[in-house]
């Protein structure tokens, strides 16, 4: 595996569970605003110490203390170990969640098929019309609704996730999504900070933070489409 780090405890990335967090390297997208861009690179510093035995002994000792594990990246779908690493992770007994981009959806699917996850996060960056160039040159959006499609069909748990960030999201972007996610569990609304991102040149003649009050309106926005849309 490609193995781009390890959070050994986290209260917030898996709803309702004490988990850690899997970094699996390597990502398909270019988001200006992404916060993990080393992992998005292709992590060429990677942590030298963080082997799959590492990985798997550390789990083997934390049985009874964590409740899930999730494994983010990075996209983590890209990776062929991907498969493996999940069905060592069940056969410990951890409940996984998967963060995803969404671009590889037989990946999802084969993973919900075969019961491999139990909770998926997808990042919908924007109106997936409008991915092409910023987040992805020659994006073709029928993957993005193909997994959307794939995930709300599934008797999973799931949720929807759009960081809100200017000018990429907009008002008629979250409206444009929640038409798209009409009726899904659960949408947040993230947050950006303009700190340690992949494209700094990006943000330095943009305004590009919403605040409590846009945040707010954005939500009233998304609030007709899905049962529940939080922000974070």
């Amino acid at each position: 595996m490609r193995l781009g780090g390890l959070q050994k405890n986290s209260l917030i990335d898996y709803p309702g569970k004490i988990s850690c967090v899997i970094f699996l390297s390597g990502c398909n997208f270019n988001c200006p605003y992404c916060h993990n861009p080393e992992l998005a690179k292709g992590c060429p510093d990677c942590p030298s110490w963080l082997e799959d035995k590492t990985l798997y002994d550390f789990l083997e000792g934390r049985k009874g203390l964590l409740d899930g594990v999730v494994i983010s990246g990075g996209e983590p779908t890209l990776q062929e170990d991907l498969f493996p690493l999940c069905e060592r992770l069940k056969e410990m007994g951890y409940p996984v969640k998967l963060d995803t981009n969404g671009s590889r959806p037989k990946t999802i699917k084969r993973l919900i098929d075969e019961g491999l996850v139990d909770y998926i996060a997808m990042d919908v960056k924007t109106d997936p019309l409008h991915y092409s160039p910023l987040i992805k040159k020659d994006c073709n959006p029928v993957n993005l609704f193909l997994s959307i499609q794939i995930i709300m069909e599934s008797a999973l748990p799931y949720e929807f996730r759009t960081t809100c960030v200017k000018p990429i999201v907009n008002e008629q972007a979250i409206e444009n999504i929640g038409k798209i996610i009409k009726g899904a569990r659960l949408y947040a609304l993230q947050a950006f900070h303009d700190t340690g991102v992949l494209q700094p040149e990006f943000f330095r003649d943009n305004e590009a933070c919403y605040d409590q009050g846009e945040l707010m309106h954005l939500k009233s926005i998304a609030d007709t489409w899905v049962r529940e849309c939080i922000i974070r």
